[in-house]
């Protein structure tokens, strides 16, 4: 067999060279790096992986490796030139020197805090200081200079590459560095690469990069930033700046996930979406920026139709029960997402755990129907919600240009789907339809399954092509770049393929004008936009008479006067000032020429054209009524409010696309005395309309909408009062609402409740305790209202309803004493049982010492132990005077959770030292395994001589095996808080070295008993680090990546439990187990373990096949390692052995 060679060719090494040139440009040289590879070993190379592959490829294609693991290396995204050349990014950053969140949860509340770039910045600095704690767990010392700092951070660079088939026999041989840059600190990793007119544009946070190769050797020898302020936040891993390409004008566009950006266009102006994922454009100079859409958490990539119309998938929120979402964005829309709804709040025990885009079902398409009368618990207004929910871990998404792969898939889109397991990670193509002025879903179809896709992009020869990350979710400088095709007997049109690609190669510039003209109407997309953007760039007005010639025949193909429309608005965004020469077009005969007229005027601000779009808006045509609005919006025309507001009264909402329209376009407008006067709207969508758009100006005139008779209208209105920025100037008044009416819609009442506690005064306190003390009013809003009150002082620094960093609040709560301790008696004796436990923490929280006789008696007598272990805690906080008394009481309950608790205090009590030592041996020796527990963890809080002997002798109970199982975990944590005790310590890591030679786990294997099933049951379903119900669900809660975990305690034990959770590879589940087999007669096999005995293996080989093979045939097996990344280091032991007692529990019965 000929040997692979791999040839690693050092051209030059070349120091930084500055040009002079603009300020903002440096001009750099990088170190070239060549891999060549024998051509016949590169095509035995890529046989011998194509048939190792277990794939399932829909009727008709063909499945092709064309460039192998020897040529790519953990490739991101891709982006195919007009000369076959496949550039791709690599990510470099990812393992060292780019940061999880879900890996450093003491950063979160830091994260959410920033506003800017510079924050992140400062605070990485101030973290990784030289030889921090930090520094040391996290960092390697890359620059080798001897310290673990910030500076370590600067040293890996981001690499884009681009690969060859030299030979054009259909397998790749040829890779080159192009180039290798971006390693600043807050340098986020490559997720973006476009190709365009011999530029590399490259997304890579902070920055949008213009790269350019000007001698063309291959190397990138200039940079410019064109953007900057990207990933304001340490975020997951993953939602970086991604998805740059070219949009149908000519300009540049990327998005940002949730991480946010807050960036300064080159004219000055603030763009400020720290807190929300973006879709952005901008010249290809970097000039005319905007932001074009909003709210999204992470769109990887998006695509435009034939026609310009903007489609994407956005990952979801990783919660149990919802799914990634289907949108087509429209400018200026909000599809509602908010990094504050991921991570923050829900771990701080001064706030609460309601999470708005799931408790208020913003992941959902619209609901109830638009003609509903449900009003109390309806969806938000102000957001565009999906046309469906879609597939999971969406990455590269593309257009079929119209003469790619076959006919019966041209029209459709296509999306990869990255689940961390080649397996489950299937590449979809869907088709979209016409649903109003929006769209709804057609179809979609499975078309490959068995590759982990990454970038999609298709090539000149009208194949499709698709990064390949091969396993897992962390880099391993391995990757794979496939080809996937159809044939003529497929259908496809070989012959128009062949002409595409001779197209795509050709010099324009000498080819006859009108030859290039007749073009604009060819049935590729890449051929129509290359004529189009080549006529764009004629130096004088030529090009547009020629676009402008084609765009007015009526007899031309409707494709080809799009482009020529498209082509006209380019030349005028670039200067040319014949902007009223599109006017003619808003009165066409073709309705789908008015809308491309429309958003073109709406695009470049011709406020000239209101009359006529104002005529629009009562046109047959939904699309073109929508895009003429959209144009009244961009232009801000006064006029046109009435005449939009008369459209929309007559659609009454049943339009998503036009409603959301409507709310933006008069938002921009921004005529708020207009708005405002349709407080009194007889109908109710009006009214919603009015709201959403106030909240776009920021205006305290949404405060008129406060009044309404219609609860969800007020809710609206409460929205846009408190979430995001909010609107000072109204929040006085939303705050007074309070108890003027007998409120039911939870999302409301939050809302109030969080205005009240905003406010801040003594007014405020009265609402809040007036209200805590209506029985009539919801339970779980009066314990809101008393937990609100409880950190009056020194509130939660995130909001406590959409989670927002809202900073130090402090301020005296005298008067809430006062208030509140007039009525906490009341409702601590009695009621209902949430509301009592916030009031007895209420009375804690605010050191209403007068509660402490009922408190003593709640402790004594209440037949409930969640009350008595509660009144304990209030006690101990309220310093009361017979304290000691009360613990041994408590340590006498009749209840485990009660006792418990009491031992926990004891080393606060003034029982000596000696004493607490010898009751904490009682209770471990004698007590249950959660007061004993809770004695390990109180004895290390007694720092006294006896204290640390006990603990010493419990750690050789241990090891020799005498000490139960479920309280080890607790011990040895205990032991490593006592740094100072270096007898201690030693002992402790003389145990582990003992531990590892009997149990591979190692002081993991303390996490398999004692754990609480019930905080485990939290860590599956809402830990943000673990992010278990993301691929895993319990009966039908949860994701569907990995296999269903209901019944999983009967199917597996709790050391079974625990490995697959810290070394997820080491036992697969049933189904999802990969392995690769070399038979005897050296045959190469793939497949998922269907079955296995000492006899045979059975494997499932394909979309329907499988094959039994005997053991006796096997020569070698390899297990390809789990998706599934390992809890450690994500969540802590404590965490993760409650995780295994909730699944330990888990027998097969739903409830």
């Amino acid at each position: 067999m000929l040997k692979l060679y791999k040839i690693l060719v050092p051209l030059c090494a070349l120091a930084t060279i500055l040009y002079a040139c603009a300020p903002e440009e440096v001009v750099n040289k990088y170190e070239n790096r060549v891999i060549a590879i024998h051509p016949e070993a590169a095509a035995l190379d890529a046989a011998r992986i194509r048939k190792e592959a277990n794939v399932e490829i829909a009727d008709g294609f063909d499945l092709a490796l064309w460039a192998a693991d020897s040529l790519v290396q953990d490739p991101i995204a891709i982006s195919v030139a007009p000369d076959g050349r496949i550039f791709y990014t690599q990510a470099t950053r990812q393992t060292s020197s780019e940061f999880d969140i879900r890996g450093h949860q003491n950063w979160m509340t830091a994260s959410l805090s920033f506003e800017t770039v510079e924050d992140r910045r400062k605070f990485l600095r101030e973290t990784f200081s030289a030889d921090s704690e930090e520094s040391e767990a996290h960092l390697k010392d890359l620059n080798g200079d001897g310290v673990k700092d910030w500076k370590d951070l600067t040293v890996e660079k981001e690499n884009i590459w681009f690969i060859t088939d030299e030979t054009g026999d259909g397998v790749a041989d040829r890779s080159q560095r192009y180039l290798e840059d971006f390693g600043e600190e807050i340098t986020d990793v490559a997720n973006g690469i476009e190709f365009l007119n011999g530029e590399v544009y490259v997304s890579v946070g902070p920055d949008l990069w213009k790269t350019g190769d000007d001698n063309k050797d291959g190397i990138a020898d200039r940079t410019e930033s064109l953007s900057h302020g990207y990933a304001v936040h340490v975020g997951f891993s993953g939602h970086g700046m991604s998805g740059v390409t070219v949009g149908p004008q000519g300009r540049i566009w990327w998005g940002i996930g949730d991480i946010g950006m807050n960036v300064v266009d080159k004219s000055g102006k603030e763009w400020k979406n720290p807190n929300r994922g973006v879709v952005v454009r901008c010249d290809p100079d970097g000039s005319n920026f905007e932001v074009f859409s909003h709210g999204v958490r992470n769109t990887h990539e998006f695509a435009w139709d034939k026609y310009g119309n903007l489609i994407t998938v956005d990952n979801d929120g990783d919660h149990a029960g919802e799914r990634e979402r289907l949108v087509y964005l429209i400018d200026g829309s909000d599809t509602g997402w908010r990094i504050n709804w991921q991570f923050g709040k829900y771990t701080d025990p001064k706030n609460n755990t309601y999470k708005v885009w799931m408790d208020e079902e913003m992941y959902k398409t619209r609901y109830p129907a638009p003609d509903s009368e449900q009003a109390k618990n309806e969806q938000a207004a102000y957001f565009l919600p999906p046309i469906a929910q879609f597939v999971n871990g969406p990455t590269g998404l593309v257009y079929n240009p119209g003469t790619a792969l076959a006919p019966k898939y041209y029209d459709h889109f296509f999306v990869a789907e990255f689940r961390g397991a080649p397996g489950r990670s299937p590449i979809h193509a869907f088709k979209m339809q016409p649903d109003g002025a929006g769209f709804a879903l057609a179809s979609a179809d499975t078309i490959v399954k068995g590759i982990l896709p990454t970038g999609l992009d298709f090539g000149p020869d009208g194949a499709l092509y698709c990064g390949d990350w091969i396993n897992g979710w962390g880099t391993k400088n391995e990757g794979r770049i496939w080809k996937l095709d159809m044939g003529a007997d497929a259908g496809a049109e070989v012959a128009l393929r062949s002409e595409v690609k001779e197209l795509l190669a050709a010099e324009f510039d000498i080819m006859p004008t009108g030859e290039i003209m007749n073009l604009l109407g060819h049935q590729d997309q890449r051929i129509r936009r290359k004529a189009q953007f080549f006529l764009a760039s004629m130096p004088d007005l030529g090009g547009f008479g020629s676009l402008e010639d084609v765009a007015q025949d009526p007899q031309a193909n409707q494709l080809a006067r799009i482009h020529a429309l498209w082509g006209m608005a380019q030349m005028i965004r670039q200067g040319k000032d014949r902007i009223t020469d599109l006017e003619p077009f808003l009165l066409d005969a073709d309705p789908e020429i008015i809308a491309q007229a429309a958003r073109l005027v709406g695009d470049l601000k011709h406020a000239a054209a209101g009359e006529t779009l104002i005529g629009l808006l009562s046109h047959p045509s939904a699309r073109v009524r929508f895009f003429a609005m959209e144009a009244l919006g961009r232009t801000e025309n006064k006029a046109a409010v009435q005449p939009i507001l008369a459209m929309l009264r007559e659609d009454d909402g049943k339009d998503t696309w036009l409603r959301h329209g409507g709310m933006i376009a008069l938002g921009r407008i921004g005529d708020a005395g207009a708005m405002r006067s349709l407080a009194t709207d007889a109908t109710r969508n009006m009214r919603l309309i009015a709201i959403v758009a106030l909240r776009r100006m920021e205006s305290p005139e949404v405060k008129a909408f406060l009044e309404d008779a219609d609860e969800y209208v007020v809710a609206e209105a409460a929205r846009a009062i408190t979430d995001d920025y909010t609107i000072p100037g109204a929040m006085s008044p939303l705050a007074q609402m309070l108890n003027k009416r007998a409120w039911t819609s939870e999302p409301l009442i939050r809302r109030i409740i969080n205005a009240n506690l905003t406010v801040g005064n003594n007014r405020t306190v009265d609402n809040l305790v007036t209200y805590a003390n209506n029985t009539a009013n919801l339970t779980d809003m009066r314990a809101e209202a008393l937990a609100t009150l409880a950190h009056w002082a020194r509130p939660s620094l995130f909001d406590r309803v959409d989670g927002r960093y809202r900073g130090e609040r402090n301020k005296s709560d005298d008067y809430v004493r006062q208030q509140l301790g007039e009525s906490i008696a009341g409702l601590m004796a009695g009621g209902e049982p949430a509301v009592r436990m916030a009031a007895i923490r209420a009375a804690a929280g605010l050191k209403i010492t007068d509660a402490t006789e009922q408190l003593s008696g709640l402790l004594a007598k209440d037949p409930s132990a969640d009350i008595r272990a509660e009144a304990l805690f209030a006690l101990d906080d309220l310093k009361a005077p017979e304290l000691d008394k009360l613990i041994r009481m408590a340590m006498e309950d009749r209840d485990n959770s009660v006792r418990s608790r009491a031992l926990s205090l004891l080393p606060k009590s003034s029982v000596a030292p000696e004493k607490a030592v010898e009751l904490y041996a009682d209770v471990i020796d004698n007590g249950t395994v959660r007061e004993a527990q809770a004695a390990i963890t109180g004895l290390g809080q007694l720092e006294t001589a006896g204290a640390n002997a006990y603990l010493s002798e419990l750690i050789g109970r241990m090891a020799d095996g005498k000490l139960p199982a479920g309280v080890h975990l607790d011990l040895i944590e205990t032991i490593e808080t006592k740094n100072d005790d270096t007898a201690l310590t030693e002992q402790l890591s003389a145990y582990e070295a003992d531990l590892l030679k009997k149990d591979d786990l190692g002081l993991f294997a303390s996490a398999l008993a004692g754990g609480n099933s019930g905080a485990g049951r939290g860590v599956f379903y809402w830990n943000s680090s673990a992010q278990c119900t993301r691929c895993h669900a319990i009966f039908e809660y949860g994701g569907n990546v990995g296999p269903n975990l209901a019944g999983i305690g009967h199917r597996m034990t709790p050391r079974e439990i625990l490995t697959s959770i810290i070394r997820p590879s080491a036992a697969l589940a049933a189904g999802h187990e990969t392995v690769l087999v070399t038979l005897k007669d050296e045959e190469v096999l793939s497949g998922i373990v269907l079955e296995r005995t000492p006899e045979h293996l059975k494997l499932k080989v394909g979309k329907t096949d499988s094959r039994t093979i005997a053991q006796a045939d096997i020569a070698e097996e390899e297990t390809l390692p789990s998706s599934m990344p390992s809890a450690e280091g994500k969540i802590s032991r404590r965490e993760i052995r409650d995780l295994v007692a909730f699944l330990a529990k888990m027998k097969g019965e739903e409830g």
